[in-house]
């Protein structure tokens, strides 16, 4: 049977004390609805594995219901497979192989996002720090890390669209994704 690898990206979980999901026992969820090779990667939700390919969102679907009747609550959840993570990592329009990991984040959104969203955006008023769209991502560059970045907050505050679920990443779990992916 041919196998896909995807990774699954809870948004919210595991913060401040909220919404906490253990990784061990989402490993047994996920592994319960018979995926394989099920791994988990820190604590803010991030889970690998491999199923028959099937549609992306049909699977976040899937893994969203069995996460609220299993922890009972609700957590929005993107699911991508290793081609996407790897094409989106490719497509950096910053020098990512240059910068520390907590520089360079990526914004993974459910849907296609269009630029009018964020066309109010001040760009010179957030110099150096500096977004770009991409394939239903938005790659954001902080050169003093996402704590501390102005453009993080105002992007934040603007909606990618109705119903568009967004989960940011920083670079080095981006590298990771596809990495855990790729076997």
């Amino acid at each position: 049977m041919t196998t896909t690898a995807y990774a699954a990206l809870l948004r919210g979980i595991n913060v401040s004390g909220h919404k906490k999901v253990p990784m061990a026992e989402l490993r047994t969820l996920l592994t319960g609805l018979g995926l394989g090779d099920v791994r988990t990667h820190l604590q803010s939700g991030n889970a690998v594995f491999t199923t028959a390919p099937d549609d992306e969102d049909a699977l976040a679907a899937r893994l969203r219901q069995a996460i609220a009747e299993h922890f009972g609550f609700t957590v929005d959840v993107l699911v991508r497979d290793h081609a996407y993570l790897k094409a989106t990592a490719d497509a950096c329009p910053f020098p990512a192989a240059s910068l520390e990991g907590r520089q360079l984040h990526l914004m993974y959104f459910s849907a296609p996002v269009t630029a009018s969203r964020y066309a109010s955006i001040d760009a010179v008023a957030h110099a150096p720090e500096e977004f770009r769209l991409g394939d239903r991502a938005l790659y954001l560059y902080t050169p003093d890390g996402l704590g501390r970045s102005k453009l993080a907050e105002v992007l934040t505050r603007i909606s990618p669209g109705e119903g568009v679920i967004a989960t940011t990443r920083n670079w080095n779990t981006v590298r990771k994704l596809v990495e855990l992916t790729s076997a």
